[in-house]
């Protein structure tokens, strides 16, 4: 059996990638799929103590569907801002991105 350090360590360094491509990149697209990389170690957190501190109770598993569906609604409205965005500006580069602006 896994010990759940592993699975920790492994969410950890997910965590961290994901923090990392959100601060480093510039491209929309590529900060979305950060913030997906973060999520996913969330979700690997979840089951995993799921797993070692009560698995006769799928809380952990309901927790991580809920996580997965906030996800995928997350990425949807992301791209459909993406194409939007890159439709008036032709850019996808987030420091382009000032619509705020006038």
């Amino acid at each position: 059996m896994v010990p759940l350090s592993w699975y920790l360590v492994l969410a950890a360094a997910l965590f961290c990638v994901g923090v990392y491509g959100v601060l480093a990149r510039k491209n929309a697209v590529a900060i979305l799929m950060s913030i997906e990389l973060m999520l996913n170690a969330v979700n690997i957190n979840l089951v995993a103590f799921w797993r070692y501190l009560t698995p006769a109770v799928p809380t952990g598993q309901m927790f991580t569907i809920i996580v997965l569906t906030v996800a995928a609604a997350e990425a949807a409205v992301g791209l459909a801002l993406i194409i939007s965005i890159y439709r008036r500006r032709n850019t996808v580069i987030a420091e382009e991105i000032d619509l705020m602006k006038w």
